[in-house]
């Protein structure tokens, strides 16, 4: 996508992270309430931008987005809109089992009337090579331990951290340190100091096939709050089959040291060891 973004001639191009642009979506259907043929009018102002939009990462699993691109994706072709994306998912298996599927098959005919569906697997995965020969859980926190995260981005996601995507997750802002092929960079404060819920780590567990989560501290009598949305990011994670890396402030097993969650954590040690194995790492994402 990146060599194909940069050698397209001309400045009528645009390019999002498919949630960004949802997220765009949403914000200008609630500027237009009351407005007749919402969507229209947001297919007009794209095509005032661009005449090629680029999608990083197509991924639905929104109800709300899969009722709305139907329609826009309709409304997106018939004014000449070119779509080039990348997914991990062809056309016929988006938003598999999803509420209401049923809705969201007139965006699947349009993407498949409209574009050219093209396999481009090498057969080699990168990604799992890069993860088996990786330490996962990496400490002290400090410049060397920022160095190989910021290594290990850019060998997993494939791009420099150069942009921090705020994300829409369960209609909530969750700031990010990096989007990029359904790879997440993300602090510890975001996931697990903000008052996060399950369903928002259901939620990050389906959109990424992995995740770096960065700056995890020791966890004190203090914290556990904090602990106990960390036991629940690493389940969720898990269930899913999502790859992990850590920065961390000491080693996996002194990492808790608080009370109240003793039990529960000796849980979550067990999953995150076994999440470093490379049996787990070659299991397949579950989004």
């Amino acid at each position: 996508m990146d060599l194909f973004y940069h050698s397209l001639p001309g400045e009528r191009k645009l390019r999002l992270h498919f949630h960004r642009f949802m997220l765009r979506v949403h914000e200008e259907l609630t500027a237009l309430q009351g407005q007749i043929d919402p969507l229209d009018i947001i297919a007009d102002r794209f095509k005032t931008e661009t005449d090629v939009l680029c999608f990083d990462e197509f991924f639905v699993t929104d109800i709300t987005d899969a009722m709305l691109l139907g329609g826009l994706m309709k409304a997106l072709f018939a004014r000449g809109i070119t779509l080039v994306a990348t997914s991990n998912i062809p056309p016929d298996e988006l938003y598999r089992n999803g509420l209401q599927r049923a809705r969201f098959l007139p965006a699947i005919d349009a993407i498949k009337q409209h574009c050219d569906i093209m396999n481009v697997d090498a057969g080699v995965d990168y990604r799992l090579r890069t993860l088996t020969q990786a330490h996962l859980w990496l400490t002290p926190l400090n410049d060397e331990t920022r160095r190989q995260m910021d290594k290990l981005w850019l060998a997993l996601a494939g791009a420099a951290r150069e942009h921090a995507p705020t994300l829409e997750i369960n209609h909530r802002s969750l700031s990010t340190l990096g989007v990029e092929n359904q790879t997440l960079a993300v602090s510890f404060a975001t996931l697990c100091v903000e008052a996060r819920s399950q369903h928002d780590y259901i939620a990050l567990s389906r959109l990424f096939h992995t995740v770096l989560l960065f700056d995890v501290p020791v966890m004190t009598p203090l914290m556990e709050n904090e602990a106990r949305r960390f036991i629940a990011l690493v389940d969720e994670f898990y269930e899913r089959h999502v790859k992990l890396v850590v920065s961390a402030a000491a080693p996996l097993y002194e990492i808790y040291q608080g009370e109240q969650l003793k039990f529960e954590f000796q849980r979550c040690l067990s999953r995150l060891q076994e999440m470093q194995s490379a049996e787990y790492l070659k299991r397949e994402h579950m989004p």
